[in-house]
Parts: structure tokens; C-alpha cells; sequence
């Protein structure tokens, strides 16, 4: 009998194209945007699943259906509202408004001692006035009622105002005051899920759709759709975040050093992508071509050169190339003569201190997260390129701080807590009955920083040593002894008191380095002290917008590390 043909079902492991994306496709960043989550807000606790997906850009076109299904949704939502702004008119809604209000004023009747103050009230038609009112009226005073139904009426009246100024109705059907609030509160509805899904088509997070709410508006089966693809986002978030070294335990998902690696490598990317075409140093490349093959540059050895980097076959092999001509036995014998070492590049060490200002000023325009993005750059960019470095991180606020790498997601700028706006305080640290958490946080101690950073540069085995500061104004607070000062706005007292610390610096032959940051209270003093500190130093300043400092910074380390080289 003749066989039937038949066929072979492939089963690829590790891979659904029904659930998962294309393997050709690149993974969405989980381990970056954790990291950005954390930079922002300053979180040291384990993210959520919530939070963790919320932060992740995923590719739309990686969810089959899901760019189909959103179309869809709202096509027929923009449908609904348009049949509503076409069906309906708010005319007579907001004459019956404006008569029940009128109604209401007109029977609430007040005592003497509120006439006056009601009828003000009434005219004005400020709900903040009227419930003024309320609050003044004893609650077992039959007033208080009548008040409170013309509050109740008010309100409504700002309710169909406030529907005819932003909704473009065209229609004719007359609508109650009822009626139009309900109109008003599903066109409200309407919108707010056409934002959601908006956002989820641009970005895949279906995870932001009140599914809840669509369910007044769309079938039960586009619902529990939406649904399975929400759960299909997440278990890829979980898988792509295990594959990243974002590791999941009981308590949410933490960031391990994998994660850390991976977020520097992508910020490294980023910065120095601009100059793929010119930069140079230890970069991946492919290998093609017929040309010759590189060989390592030697020399005869030298008294003094160390034994490491001996060329131990060149060496041997000119012991055998000279035994041809000795005389005896000819047999080779190693001297002093036939030795080679490589030649080698001087790499010197280089140390730095960044000084990272976490004032009160520093939270405008989300500086402190380009100045942490930068810190954790600059550290991946030392760790690949020169591990032989050493960096420091300084936290700058009304003290400085040591931080490790691993603290840098967690540091905030510090919240302000005097609003008047001149401030002289003095405090006694070395005093016990002070501490630090007595003080105001908020202020920007420059010389101290400088103090702190000197002192561990002072430490290091290199004449190469400088200090990134990164600012965005003049200090406000320094220490005389053990007495610290506020003073703001800024005085002539801390700036002489900064002046010293850097010059000090300058002595021990320590560059300082002074990205000063755009900020909306900077001012031309700001610009002329950076300026004046650079000048008595020996220093530079450099003007950089807050989202390039890591690029600028990191461009600015690897260009004086090439100086110091050449």
C-alpha cells in the first residue's frame, strides 16, 4: 500500500512566536530602565512588577495583535464620542442650571449676621467663598441647609459651564442638568481611556488601561483580549528582566551587578556613539582583509628592565642564531646580549574625585539624574577602558558625604526647608547636643567638599589628580574650625572660605575641574565665581546643559587622560 506523505513538526525551544517576540528582534532594555526608575526617584526598595513593566519601552510591533487590537478600541470609542458631540446641545441645560441656582439663592433666606456676607457670596458665584460661608454657620442651624443646596446648585452650574466651553456639541437634543453631567462624566471616561490607549500603542504598556472602565465601553471579549495581552507583556518583562540581571525575589525585583554592567555599557553606547568614526583605544572590530600581521615591538635589553616583560622566544631564538658562529662546541648559550624585552606605553595612573551638588537647587529640571547617570557612566567607562584609575564620589549638600557606586542611585536632592529668603545660622558641630539632622539640609558647602576630596587625593601614589565638580551656583555654607555657616544669599565669607580650600588644592598640584549647570535662579555672579576659581586654580569651567554632562564629562576625562599620555 501506498504511504501517505506525511511531515515533521519543528518544535523551537525557548521561543513562541504566539507569545514572545522574534528572537531577531532586539530584547526591550529592562535593566536601564530600572535604573532610570531608581535615578528619579531615588528608590532603594525592590520594584514591583507594576512599576518594573510601567518603566519598560517595549516595541508594540513585538506583541502579535496588540497594534490591531488598540486600533480598534479606539476607532470605536472616538465613534461614541463623536455620535454624542453630534447628537446632543447644552442650551437648555445651562438656562435649567443657572434657574436652579437662582432658586436656590433665592430660598436660603439668611439670618442678619450672614445676610451680607451670603449675598457677596451669591453675586461673586466663588465656590470658595460660599463654602466659607458653610464652615461659619452652625451645623444645627437650618441656614446651614439651605447653604449647602446652594453650594450643591452652584456647583452644578460650573459643572454644564464647564462641558459647553470644552466639548464642541453640535447636536440639537435638549438635555437636563442630570442628563448633561452624566453626558459629561462619560465623555470624561471616554477620554481618559483614549489617552491609555494612546500611550500603550506608542509603548506597550497595556498595564495602564483601566480595563474596568472599558468594560462600560467595549465587549466583554476586547476586554479579556486586552487582558491576556497584559499578561503576555508581563511574563516578557519577567523573562527579559532575568535574562538582564534584574533578579526577582519575594520582595520585587532588585538590580544585581550584571544589571549595573549592562546600564553602563548602554550609557557608554550612548555617549561615545557620536564618535565612532574617530575615537580610538581598546574597541571591537572585525579582522578582514590580507594585510600583514602585527607583531609586538622589542628592544635589546637594559639594565633595569623588568624581568615581566622578557621576549623569551626572540630571546632564545638569537642564542641559537649566534651559536652558528661560536666557536667549540656550538652550542647555544644565553647571554646578557641575546636578551629582548617589549616595548611597552607608559599608561599612567590617574585619580579623581566627581563632586556631585545635591542641594535643594539640584532637583529643578531633574539635575541630580544627569548628574548621577554621569557618575555611574564615568565609573563604567574607568572599569573598561582604565582599570588602573582610582574615582572617588563625593555627596555634596550642606556637608560632603563618601559614597560608594552602589549608594549613587539612592542619593536625592536635599529637600529645602527654609523659605525665608535671607538665611545667616551658625552652628557648633563639635558641640553633642548637635546633629547633622538638626541643620538645614538644602545648602551647597563647596569647601567642604573640596576639603574632603584634597585629602583623599592627598592619599593616592600619582601627580595625575583633579576634581570634577559638578554645580549649578555659588556656595551658601563653610566651615571656620568646627563652626559651620548658612548663608544665603550667597556672602563674600563662604567664597573666601571656598577660595582657600581650592587654592590649598592648587598647592598640591590638584586640577579642578568645574561643570557649572543651567538652572532657572542662576545668575551672572554664579558664572563670575566659577570663573574666579578656575582663574586663582589653574583650573577650567565648562558650561553644559544638565542632559549632556555625562557626555561632556566623559569626553572631557578621556581627553585630559590622553594629554597626560601623550
Amino acid at each position: 500500500m501506498r504511504r501517505r506523505p506525511g511531515g515533521i513538526i519543528h518544535t523551537y525551544q525557548g521561543y513562541d512566536p504566539v507569545r514572545f517576540p522574534s528572537p531577531t528582534q532586539p530584547p526591550a532594555d529592562v535593566a536601564s530602565a530600572a535604573f532610570e526608575h531608581m535615578l528619579r526617584f531615588g528608590e532603594t526598595r525592590s520594584l514591583t512588577p507594576e512599576e518594573l513593566a510601567d518603566a519598560v519601552e517595549i516595541d508594540p510591533e513585538q506583541i502579535a495583535g496588540l497594534g490591531p487590537s488598540l486600533d480598534s478600541l479606539i476607532a470605536m470609542l472616538e465613534e461614541r464620542k463623536r455620535k454624542i458631540l453630534q447628537t446632543y446641545e447644552t442650551g437648555h441645560a445651562l438656562a435649567l442650571s443657572s434657574g436652579d441656582y437662582a432658586g436656590a439663592v433665592q430660598a436660603a433666606d439668611p439670618p442678619e449676621q450672614f445676610a451680607k456676607f451670603f449675598r457677596r457670596a451669591s453675586r461673586s458665584e466663588q465656590l470658595r467663598e460660599m463654602e466659607a460661608l458653610y464652615m461659619h454657620v452652625p451645623d444645627r442651624d437650618p441656614f446651614s441647609d439651605r447653604v449647602m443646596r446652594a453650594l450643591a446648585a452652584l456647583e452644578r452650574k460650573y459643572a454644564i459651564e464647564k462641558l459647553d466651553a470644552k466639548r464642541p456639541f453640535t447636536g440639537r437634543q435638549k438635555m437636563d442638568v442630570d442628563e448633561a453631567i452624566a453626558i459629561g462624566e462619560e465623555l470624561d471616561a471616554i477620554d481618559e481611556l483614549l489617552e491609555q490607549l494612546r500611550e500603550a500603542r506608542k509603548n506597550a504598556k497595556v498595564a495602564i488601561i483601566d480595563l474596568e472602565a472599558l468594560s462600560r465601553f467595549a465587549d466583554e471579549a476586547d476586554v479579556q483580549r486586552l487582558q491576556d495581552l497584559a499578561d503576555q507583556v508581563r511574563e516578557m518583562v519577567e523573562q527579559l528582566a532575568q535574562q538582564q540581571g534584574v533578579d526577582q525575589s519575594a520582595d520585587g525585583y532588585r538590580l544585581s551587578p550584571k544589571a549595573y554592567k549592562l546600564f553602563q555599557g548602554k550609557l557608554l553606547e550612548v555617549i561615545f556613539g557620536e564618535l565612532e568614526a574617530a575615537r580610538s583605544g581598546r574597541h571591537r572590530g572585525p579582522v578582514v582583509g590580507d594585510g600583514p600581521v602585527e607583531t609586538p615591538r622589542t628592544r635589546a635589553f637594559e639594565f633595569g628592565d623588568s624581568a615581566a616583560h622578557l621576549d623569551a622566544p626572540g630571546s632564545v631564538l638569537n642564542a641559537f642564531a649566534r651559536a652558528d658562529f661560536d666557536r667549540g662546541t656550538g652550542k647555544p648559550r644565553l647571554r646578557t646580549t641575546d636578551l629582548e624585552v617589549h616595548e611597552t606605553r607608559n599608561n599612567p595612573k590617574c585619580a579623581t574625585v566627581v563632586i556631585m551638588d545635591m542641594s535643594g537647587s539640584m532637583r529643578y529640571g531633574g539635575q541630580y539624574v544627569h548628574a548621577k547617570r554621569m557618575a555611574l557612566a564615568l565609573d563604567g567607562l574607568i572599569r573598561s577602558e582604565y582599570p588602573g584609575d582610582v574615582l572617588r564620589f563625593i555627596e555634596m549638600y550642606t556637608f560632603a558625604k563618601l559614597r560608594t557606586i552602589a549608594e549613587l542611585p539612592e542619593i536625592m536632592p536635599k529637600p529645602v526647608t527654609i523659605r525665608s529668603p535671607v538665611v545667616r545660622l551658625s552652628a557648633d558641630m563639635s558641640d553633642p547636643d548637635i546633629t547633622e539632622w538638626q541643620v538645614p539640609p538644602h545648602f551647597t558647602n563647596i569647601q567642604h567638599a573640596l576639603s574632603l576630596a584634597r585629602r583623599i587625593l592627598a592619599a593616592q601614589d600619582t601627580p595625575n589628580r583633579q576634581i570634577v565638580l559638578l554645580t549649578d551656583g555659588l556656595p551658601t555654607a563653610h566651615f571656620e574650625g568646627s563652626t559651620l555657616y548658612l548663608l544665603y544669599p550667597a556672602a563674600s565669607r563662604t567664597e573666601h572660605a571656598t577660595m582657600r580650600e581650592a587654592e590649598a588644592c592648587r598647592r598640591e598640584n590638584i586640577v579642578i575641574n568645574t561643570f557649572l549647570l543651567p538652572n532657572w535662579s542662576q545668575t551672572e555672579e554664579d558664572v563670575r565665581f566659577a570663573h574666579r576659581m578656575a582663574e586663582n586654580t589653574g583650573g577650567r569651567v565648562l558650561f553644559t546643559g544638565g542632559s549632556d554632562v555625562d557626555r561632556f564629562v566623559l569626553w572631557d576625562y578621556v581627553s585630559r587622560r590622553r594629554s597626560i599620555i601623550g
